[in-house]
């Protein structure tokens, strides 16, 4: 890895964040196939899924300390080492949050009520969907640091930030509409069972939230 890793920096100091947010969706996507099996009930496929998340969690959370490590404490950039280590810190809660979600679905082995399934996999859709976004939006790091954080690559970056504000936007609405509807549940199920329920629909609307900071992290690079 750190070989690996040297290769990189010696070509440009942003392709390890990338590589590290890849990563960080990656692991937030299989948030999408752990829950339709959850609906399902195949616990084989929660169990592959779960394992899934936390080989790439794991991953990721090695390539954070290795970039760490690695990052020269003095290069002639256009911004701060520390704002790229800040990206980095948020980029990760994003692998973390979809790894707390995984195993709390396992450890509980909890069931999602008919009423709510389908909503909640929209949610988990476009909690997702942000994660995605923000990885496209880190993509364009590189084009960045060629062009300063100026002229129409920043444009570019500035409309992928806004569209991840958006995903967030309607991830929060659909959190709060997944909250009613259970809320209406709440006296035909056990009440730790809608206690864990509440608690993963607000872990992976957190998948939303820090894909989200990713795109303020960037927006702070763009002000430098």
């Amino acid at each position: 890895m750190a070989n690996y890793l040297s290769g990189i920096f010696g070509s440009s100091p942003v392709a390890p964040l990338q590589e590290h947010m890849d990563i960080a969706y990656r692991c937030a996507r299989q948030l999408i196939p752990l829950f339709e099996a959850v609906v399902k009930k195949d616990w084989v496929a929660v169990e592959d899924c779960r394992q899934t998340i936390r080989d790439l969690e794991s991953e990721a959370d090695e390539m954070k300390q290795e970039i760490r490590s690695n990052l020269p404490k003095s290069l002639f950039m256009p911004v701060p080492r520390e704002d790229l280590l800040e990206l980095l810190l948020v980029q990760d809660r994003v692998a973390n949050r979809a790894k707390d979600v995984s195993g709390l679905v396992v450890g509980r082995k909890m069931e999602l009520p008919e009423a709510i399934a389908e909503p909640f996999i929209k949610f988990v859709r476009c909690s997702v969907a942000a994660a995605r976004q923000a990885r496209k939006s880190v993509r364009e790091l590189d084009e960045l640091f060629e062009t300063g954080f100026r002229g129409a690559e920043a444009k570019l970056v500035e409309s992928m930030v806004a569209e991840l504000d958006r995903l967030e936007s309607e991830s929060d609405a659909l959190q709060s509409e997944l909250r009613g509807g259970l809320f209406k549940l709440e006296s035909e199920l056990p009440p730790v069972d809608v206690m864990f329920l509440y608690k993963v629909i607000d872990l992976t609307g957190e998948v939303a939230d820090f894909a989200e900071r990713v795109g303020r992290r960037l927006e702070l690079l763009l002000a430098h």
